[in-house]
């Protein structure tokens, strides 16, 4: 008499509840993934069987394997929670040692790393102090804790349509602009640039039509004419010349330089001069309509301190500051790899490689067959707990019935043993 197939289903029938039970524990884990026990039967080795007369051994448990499907994606509000829409692993350093996780519940340490829950710290590729990404090698993401620096403006642009319809407003004596007297000239409007301090210089642009075609346009940097006459009274910084069709100026041909003098913002602080400004009209036209500036841009901007973080889809990290500017403060890398079965489980959400699991084959969100990163959101786990549940009453049945064959087997032998 055998009992051994009768042990060995219990044995596997067991082990099978035990993966069942661990799927149910983490249906709520985010980043988790479910597994599956796997089995073989189990034949004695005997020379001379016919292929029909081998009765079977039982069965044996040969792998619980990792099912690396995605898991549904649910919205948080936290902005540091990362989820990964397709295949890839964050890597994450532990201890100096590169693991690898589905979980992306990260948040900042004090240090300014984005460290998870156990404290492995997020890799990714640095950016240099203009915000440039530096490819090459994953280094932990450490995260700015200055503010960004002062930029001096060096270009203007303005785009605008002055009304062909107006009249001219050039007076007959001088001084031939009176910035208090609106009758003086026909339009304005003011633009904010900066110094190398950052200080704040409000300028103002009005423009005087003189003929049918021809527009002087005069600058004030804090209520004062940056260009003089030989009387001190305001002189035009350029003239536009208008063609017949009303399109791009025909004069000036290309950048008019201003240069903005020292002078005393609305603050109260003198602001520094700023000299060799481009100012680019060659966006101006005159037609038959009101006026309207339809752009007025320039590159300055003050200093700033860090206002928040938001993270793109590509992986990169941009950082926010006060006064409106933003440039990126890293990239995140992803990896990826041939066998992701062949990963080590270690608990806490993370995997580290094996010789089966193969290199890791990293790149950045959405490079190659990686997937794309998705802020403020997390990957649920792939455990389909209905399932689960299914699976666990089939396994109750497989052990009820294993028993069943041991308690046979008893009563068999049991007969045999009360022969006289």
């Amino acid at each position: 008499m055998s009992f051994q197939q009768g042990l060995s289903g219990l044995n596997a029938a067991s082990k099978n509840l035990d993966v069942i039970g661990n799927n149910i524990a983490n249906a709520n884990t985010f980043g988790a993934k479910s597994s599956r026990a796997e089995f073989g039967d189990m034949y004695a080795a005997a020379l001379g069987a016919g292929g029909g007369s081998n009765i079977g051994i039982g069965v044996n448990l040969q792998a619980v394997t990792q099912q690396f499907s995605q898991g549904n994606i649910t919205t948080t509000a936290n902005g540091m929670d990362l989820a990964i829409n397709g295949s890839g692993f964050f890597e994450v350093s532990v201890g100096g040692q590169t693991m690898y996780s589905r979980n992306g519940q990260f948040q900042v340490n004090k240090d300014g790393f984005i460290v998870n829950n156990q404290g492995g710290q997020l890799l990714g590729y640095p950016a240099d102090a203009q915000g440039v990404i530096q490819p090459g090698l994953a280094v932990p993401l450490q995260l700015p804790t200055a503010g960004i620096d002062p930029a001096r403006t060096t270009e203007i642009t303005m785009e605008m349509n002055l009304d062909s319809r107006a009249g001219v407003t050039l007076p007959a004596t001088t001084p031939m602009v009176n910035f208090s007297d609106a009758t003086t000239y026909n339009n304005a409007t003011s633009l904010t640039v900066y110094d190398d301090l950052g200080q704040d210089v409000a300028l103002t642009y009005y423009f005087q039509k003189t003929d049918t075609s021809t527009w002087n346009v005069y600058v004030t940097a804090n209520g004062a004419s940056v260009a003089v006459d030989g009387a001190g009274d305001p002189a035009p910084l350029t003239t536009m010349v208008f063609p017949a069709n009303g399109g791009s100026p025909t004069s000036p041909a290309g950048p008019v330089t201003l240069d903005v003098p020292a002078s005393t913002n609305a603050a109260g602080a003198v602001t520094l001069a700023i000299p060799g400004i481009q100012l680019d009209l060659a966006g101006a036209s005159q037609f038959g309509a009101g006026f309207g500036v339809t752009n007025l841009s320039q590159d300055g901007y003050a200093p700033g301190q860090l206002s928040g973080l938001t993270i793109e889809k590509d992986g990169i990290v941009m950082a926010t500051y006060s006064n409106g500017q933003s440039k990126p403060a890293g990239q995140i890398e992803l990896s990826t790899f041939r066998n992701p079965q062949g990963l080590k489980p270690l608990g806490g959400n993370l995997w580290s490689r094996t010789y089966e699991s193969g290199d890791p084959i990293v790149g950045t969100p959405g490079q190659g067959n990686l997937g794309v990163l998705q802020s403020g959101a997390l990957e649920e786990s792939n455990v389909d707990l209905t399932a689960e549940l299914v699976n666990m009453i089939t396994a109750q049945r497989t052990y009820q019935a294993n028993a069943q064959t041991i308690k046979t087997q008893d009563q068999v032998l049991q007969t045999l043993v009360n022969l006289r």
